[in-house]
């Protein structure tokens, strides 16, 4: 198979609505990452994106909608602040999780009840949607815990030949994930932390809770149970008040011909002056935006990242330390 990238066009997403509706997969650009699409109704599509991902087939996936997109079609709403968390955040990056009607089929929700729901506000994302105008699940669109793309060019490196058809929307600005929302209780849970945070949650509705995620837990959101976003290089993590540790081991990767880079944010790198570094930025969300940007370069250039990190929470910096923890286990 020949994989195509295409910039979004009135004829490209003509094609991709083709491919979709014919039990295909496309790589579609969301203001998060870039997703693995499939039509969310059509069993057979759904389980090719399990196989070509190499993704378990516990882990549930997301179906995207447009903003003008039905939800009765596919979910029961059954809390009232679901609406307040509407119209402060969507279109945008949150996904709620809801009680399924069955509409979507079970592969997508990995035989469970619930389904997670997305309105992506990328421009181009939403012209597909609605030309589609049906529910379209999509996770990452890389090989199973592999540096989620925020590129084309990423999407095309992890599947070539493995999908037909790659549409070109830019870098994904947010860079990181959604954050995903279980709305089935009377207070809204956090299972994966993003750029919507807790704080702007709570500010909305009242009241918010991060759920406790536990091996007996029927499995509602992606991103959750296994590990994620691992660069192909060697790692090593350091907390800042060990950044000597760090030095030493940087200096004795370069001592045996090898090439290590740091990986930090702004305040950090100054401290790291005249060596190899990747810099994340200085705020939260250049982190966030940078994040697998900078995963994805260093692990073409470099034979290890170093991450040196200052544990921080809160706010944005609960999702990247949620993907920073998952990048760098050890």
């Amino acid at each position: 198979m020949k994989t195509k990238i295409l910039p979004i066009t009135d004829e490209s997403i003509e094609k991709a609505k083709e491919i979709l509706l014919s039990g295909g997969l496309v790589g579609i650009p969301t203001e998060t990452v870039y997703g693995l699409g499939a039509n969310g109704l059509n069993s057979n599509a759904v389980k090719e994106i399990f196989s070509v991902k190499g993704r378990p087939s516990d882990n549930p996936l997301i179906a995207h909608v447009h903003k003008n997109y039905d939800l009765s079609k596919i979910c029961v709403i059954e809390q009232d602040y679901v609406y307040k968390l509407q119209k402060a955040f969507l279109p945008g990056p949150l996904t709620m999780v809801y009680k399924s009607n069955g509409a979507v089929c079970a592969e997508a929700l990995a035989n469970g009840d619930t389904v997670a729901v997305r309105i992506p506000s990328h421009k181009g994302c939403q012209q597909l949607l609605e030309s589609v105008n049906l529910p379209i699940v999509a996770p990452s669109a890389n090989v199973s815990k592999h540096v989620s793309p925020v590129t084309a060019e990423h999407v095309y490196n992890d599947l070539n030949g493995k999908i037909s058809l790659i549409l070109d929307g830019g870098k994904s600005q947010g860079g990181i994930e959604s954050t995903v929302l279980d709305v089935t209780g009377k207070v809204p849970r956090i299972l994966r932390a993003g750029l919507i945070t807790y704080e702007m949650i709570k500010e909305v509705v009242g009241a918010c809770e991060y759920a406790e995620h536990k091996e007996t837990d029927k499995v509602k959101s992606p991103g959750v149970k296994y590990s994620h976003y691992k660069p192909k290089c060697q790692t090593a993590r350091f907390d800042k008040k060990d950044i000597d540790k760090a030095i030493n081991l940087y200096e004795e990767y370069i001592s045996q011909g090898k090439t290590p880079y740091f990986i930090c944010e702004e305040s950090i790198a100054k401290l790291l002056n005249g060596k190899n570094v990747l810099s994340l930025g200085k705020t939260p969300n250049e982190v966030a935006s940078n994040l697998y940007l900078k995963l994805r370069e260093g692990e073409e250039i470099a034979d290890v990242l170093i991450a040196v990190t200052e544990r921080k929470t809160g706010g944005v910096y609960d999702g990247i330390f949620n993907r920073l923890d998952k990048a760098f286990y050890e």
